[in-house]
């Protein structure tokens, strides 16, 4: 029996020198890591991680780094107490099915003796609570540390940590000040009620968020629709020259009209059903991504409209039209190059109000901008408008 004792002891002392021996961690670094986050994570300090890495103050962490994380040596101690006492359990248990067997005591001293441990494990524990409650832990400012950071660190909150310093709410830090830490009971679930409120006010305030977006999205849709509607509406009504001269004005109506107000309506709700959509060079709608040529391509194909591929010679097709005779539909063309020697390179479908619907290889999206821009402005080189 003393053998199988002495060969338990051998391989908790083993182990447990195995595990103090190794008193480093390694961490790769992640997006969004910090080296006060590392260090919270693995219970140490900043200036501990700096040191074991040989890094500098002002030094940035890099992805994919893997960086040596020291490791308190209270750790290895608690390890090394664990399989001792399992064995001295071990030890005692056995010893009592020994004497057991030899000698049977009466009820009535087992009964006396139960109830004499718990009065003990009783009194012990009470003394217990009183000395945690009342020994105060001290915390030495560092660089980088705030009352948030030392509160948390230790469980409690940044009005006690205050108080037990009698400290104002303006009072700024000093380094190497010896800080009191009040270890109160209840902190933890007081900080436990904060984040919990913290975490309801973020969800409630995106979803405010949200709901605003959705809100904006479908204001500016429902205006769309009715300046659009508006419209067709005015381009029903029959003017006077019309009713007079029906037949001569009609046939100079369609020569210049080109495209019919509802294939133009059904344009440019197209196009803005694509916004937001990735720009590609070289992309015509495959797995929803445009180039500024592919986005007019793809929107006029689909209402029956086939335009060449590249944007210098859909410029070229269709009747020249000036900037203030510009309706929805019509392509506009521009010089986005920095000569800007009127190459055409750049193409967008205007939507009204001043604005085209393009897709921009400098926000790498399907947007909206307007000819007031001066970079439109002045790049503009020619207008189409095109026939159904």
């Amino acid at each position: 029996m003393n053998k199988f004792y002495t060969l338990l002891l051998t391989l908790s002392i083993g182990t447990t020198t195995s595990y103090a021996a190794s008193k480093t961690l390694t961490h790769t670094i992640k997006s969004g890591d910090s080296l006060y986050q590392i260090a919270l994570k693995n219970h140490t300090t900043v200036e501990q991680i700096r040191k074991a890495n040989k890094m500098k103050e002002g030094e940035k962490l890099k992805l994919g780094r893997n960086l040596t994380i020291p490791v308190k040596t209270k750790l290895a101690k608690a390890e090394k107490a664990k399989p001792a006492q399992k064995v001295a359990s071990s030890k005692k248990t056995e010893s009592k099915k020994k004497v057991a067997s030899k000698k049977t005591t009466p009820p009535q001293k087992i009964a006396k003796k139960s109830s004499n441990k718990k009065i003990a494990s009783k009194s012990n524990s009470k003394k217990i609570i009183k000395t945690a409650a009342a020994k105060p832990v001290s915390h030495t400012i560092k660089k980088g540390d705030s009352l948030y950071s030392i509160a948390k660190k230790h469980h409690t909150t940044v009005a006690a940590v205050r108080k037990a310093n009698g400290m104002k709410a303006t009072e700024k830090l000093k380094l190497g000040r010896v800080l009191k830490m009040p270890q109160d009971v209840h902190s933890k679930n007081v900080l436990a009620k904060v984040s919990a409120k913290k975490k309801k006010t973020t969800i409630a305030h995106t979803q405010k968020t949200v709901s605003d977006k959705k809100l904006v999205a479908s204001i500016a849709k429902l205006d769309t629709i009715s300046l659009e509607k508006a419209e067709v509406k005015k381009d029903k009504k029959p003017s006077l020259s019309t009713i007079l001269f029906g037949a001569k004005k009609s046939k100079v109506a369609k020569s210049d009209s080109g495209i019919g107000t509802e294939k133009c309506v059904r344009i440019t709700s197209l196009a803005k059903k694509k916004l937001g959509k990735r720009y590609v060079l070289g992309a015509t709608g495959g797995r929803n991504t445009f180039d500024c040529s592919g986005l007019t391509t793809y929107v006029y194909k689909q209402n029956g409209i086939k335009l060449p591929r590249r944007a210098i010679a859909q410029s070229k097709i269709g009747t020249r039209i000036s900037k203030k005779d510009l309706r929805k539909g019509d392509l506009v063309f521009f010089d986005t190059s920095r000569s800007r020697r009127g190459y055409v390179n750049h193409v967008g479908i205007y939507i009204g109000n001043n604005k085209f619907i393009h897709a921009s290889s400098a926000k790498r999206k399907v947007v909206i901008s307007s000819l007031n821009e001066p970079f439109y402005r002045n790049r503009l080189t020619v207008a189409r408008r095109l026939k159904s």
